[in-house]
């Protein structure tokens, strides 16, 4: 254990500045550490990787993905080196070139979708299509069904004519009744949804992601594009992981970038320019629209944040 604990310090030694490390959680009995499996590892290098992504607070599954990127890397390149980082598919087993070959792949959608605008209902769509935003999701949190149905149906309509993409969060069965372009869901509504029908009906699909183990298990399905966050703290809904930071999403936007990608989670006027220099191809806002005094003005001013 002393070569791979050896092995692990020089990683983290090597990325400890690169805003990649995330404070490690407080362990309990109701709250064990992971468990490092070392019968199963293909090599020290594997342990290695994983032992020091748990150090710099990857979550166990995310931790355990890199352990096998930093094997598969030291043996595609010929040797261990702590200053590099898992960077391409091959290194996750991910196939870039899928999309192509796969028939079960979700319509394609503009590999920029740019300033992509989260909207809570019907009123502030339109708003947004006025504005000339490019991409909005319209977010209705309502338990209503009805009501549900009424938004969506008054989304459609007004993005209708504009060039305004419309993704509705949630209510897939609406939006394929609706006649929307597409849908965003989150991990969580992966399992319940009908993703066959979603896709049989043509519209595109958008996926929520918080790292390299969920960014590996959405790839299977060939989305339209995958959104990757929370890059910072946000109040808009409880996240599965800690916010990850700009060193995460630069490395994550890399390692993906055969898909549209979206940002997302906390970003503002103030962070927006470094958000888009990621290489992500997408910005995703909330409050920065909504809570302004002025929403057009806003937008347009997180709009040239991003092209600048």
């Amino acid at each position: 254990m002393s070569l791979v604990r050896d092995l692990a310090d020089q990683i983290v030694a090597a990325h400890r500045m690169e805003d990649l490390c995330l404070p490690i959680p407080t362990f309990s009995i109701n709250n064990p550490p992971p468990q490092i499996d070392n019968e199963h590892a293909a090599d020290h290098y594997e342990l290695a990787g994983t032992v020091a992504a748990i150090e710099m607070g990857f979550i166990e599954s995310d931790a355990k993905v890199l352990g096998k990127a930093w094997s598969r890397m030291v043996h595609q390149d010929g040797g261990f080196n702590p200053f590099k980082w898992p960077n391409r598919p091959e290194h996750f087993d991910l196939l870039p070139w899928i999309r192509n070959i796969n028939p079960k792949a979700y319509p394609s959608c503009p590999k920029r979708l740019g300033l992509y605008a989260v909207m809570p209902d019907a009123d502030w769509v339109k708003r947004m299509v006025d504005a000339e935003v490019p991409t909005v999701q319209l977010r209705y949190k309502g338990s209503d069904l009805a009501q549900a149905q009424k938004q969506i149906t008054e989304s459609v309509a007004a993005v209708k004519g504009s060039k305004t993409l419309l993704f509705i969060n949630d209510f897939w069965q609406e939006a394929i009744e609706a006649g929307a372009y597409g849908v965003h869901l989150g991990q969580e509504d992966i399992e319940t949804a009908d993703l066959d029908a979603i896709r049989s009906a043509g519209l595109r699909l958008g996926l929520s992601t918080h790292g390299y183990a969920e960014m590996a298990y959405v790839d299977q399905f060939c989305p339209s594009y995958i959104a990757m966050g929370a890059v910072f703290p946000t109040q808009l809904k409880q996240m599965p992981t800690a916010p990850q930071g700009l060193g995460r999403l630069y490395k994550y936007a890399q390692l993906m970038s055969n898909y549209p990608l979206v940002a997302i989670g906390g970003i503002d006027e103030t962070s927006i320019h470094a958000v888009a220099q990621s290489g992500v191809g997408s910005v995703a806002v909330v409050r920065a629209i909504t809570q302004s005094a002025n929403p057009q003005a806003a937008v347009k001013r997180l709009k040239e944040l991003m092209e600048s």
